[in-house]
């Protein structure tokens, strides 16, 4: 790989390229005793990342509805009060709060600078379709305007999830994508598959369409357009199905503009569902992008509006579902209008590690997203953790 001044990689062989997302304040959860705080963390992180031959970062700048950046917009991980009834992840004994798994201080701008002093690309990666994460961190946002949430078929409205339908809700996600700009980042990756409050899963009906949408500019809009009330029409209808995945699509041509605004040669990417994707409850199964999330990923590759497509790695129980299957299913929706990566549950062993390279080569996939980092160096593995991590080297440098 060589590299451009900002860290960006322009491909100069036929290797894959390795990548893989990071939380920080979850390898602050694995490694407190060794990792530190501060920038002494993320250069441990990105350290260890760097010693494993990955080349691209994923950074993740939302923890749920909490920035680790800083942010005039979000509130930041260190200032949010947690309900009393929340997930049982924040309110460990002695780890009660996000400020202990994060420190205060801005995560993305230390690892863009130490990723690109050691030559990483460090990518921007927002759960932009989420305001919790668990439950009992709402976004502040999401708190103060309830009124712009998910509505269920049945009326029922969601605990935290913000709706596109609303120009408030786009004009807010839009608004973090502008400060996530202001850093000297190498790409944005908005994963879409991240939506919050688990308590209100499924978010699916059994058949695998979306249950959500149900909001009042989508109810009025299609009913005028159609001149029938969507509930006067099956869940999963195409012409709703269609009219529902419209905001979304509106978010991304602002955020395209905006993103390219400041380069073009700035790659979007996207993680989003496949035929065999679920969510914490399963079933049922998520019925691909468009009808299982509400997202025309067709579309948004016709329209250039992606350079980068990942399906998430998760495959319901029972299912025939494979990284291979899932990046046929992505790569049929978006053609070659966009490139589509092989996700992979991040190797144990180098055996593993092979067998994610043939695998991506068998299906011509460029870029293996590696999930998830934090998994690199835990104490228990340490033998294969080395045998492994001299295979990634290798196949990097060989």
């Amino acid at each position: 790989m060589a590299h451009t001044k900002a860290g960006r990689q322009e491909k100069d062989s036929d290797k894959i390229l390795l990548s893989t997302p990071v939380t920080h304040s979850d390898w602050r959860w694995q490694y407190e005793k060794r990792i530190g705080r501060g920038k002494d963390s993320v250069k441990y992180i990105l350290d260890c990342c760097k010693e494993r031959g990955l080349q691209r970062i994923y950074w993740r700048c939302l923890n749920g509805g909490q920035a680790v950046y800083e942010s005039q917009l979000v509130q930041h991980v260190w200032d949010v009060d947690l309900d009393p009834d929340c997930y049982a992840g924040w309110a460990t004994p002695g780890r009660n709060d996000f400020s202990y798994r994060a420190g205060r201080f801005d995560t993305l701008r230390a690892a863009v600078e130490y990723g690109h002093s050691i030559g990483l690309e460090i990518h921007a990666w927002l759960s932009i379709n989420e305001d919790d994460h668990g439950w009992g961190a709402v976004s502040k946002f999401s708190r103060e305007h309830p009124q712009f949430r998910w509505v269920k078929r049945c009326g029922v409205p969601y605990n935290s999830q913000l709706s596109f339908a609303f120009e408030e809700a786009r004009e807010y996600k839009l608004g973090i994508v502008k400060e996530i700009l202001s850093y000297d980042i190498d790409g944005v990756f908005f994963d879409w598959v991240r939506t919050g409050d688990i308590r209100n899963e499924p978010q699916a009906t059994p058949d695998g369409v979306a249950d959500f949408g149900y909001e009042k500019p989508l109810v009025e809009g299609f009913q005028k357009e159609y001149g029938l009330s969507p509930v006067e029409v099956p869940n999963g209808d195409e012409r709703w199905v269609r009219y529902r995945a419209k905001p979304q699509t509106l978010f991304m041509r602002a955020a395209h503009k905006l993103i390219k605004g400041k380069s073009k040669r700035l790659p979007i990417s996207m993680m989003g569902a496949h035929p065999w994707y679920y969510r914490w409850a399963a079933p049922p199964v998520i019925c691909g992008n468009l009808y299982g999330v509400l997202l025309d990923t067709e579309t948004w590759a016709r329209e250039r509006l992606i350079d980068e497509v990942v399906p998430a790695g998760n495959y319901a129980p029972g299912t025939t579902g494979t990284p291979e299957k899932a990046f046929a299913a992505n790569k049929r929706e978006v053609g070659n209008h966009c490139n589509v990566w092989l996700y992979w549950w991040l190797p144990p062993t180098a055996e593993d590690f092979r067998k994610s390279i043939a695998a991506a080569e068998s299906v011509g996939a460029r870029q293996i997203l590696y999930w998830e980092s934090d998994y690199l160096d835990l104490p228990e593995r340490q033998a294969d953790a080395k045998q492994l991590a001299r295979a990634m080297r290798e196949y990097v440098r060989g």
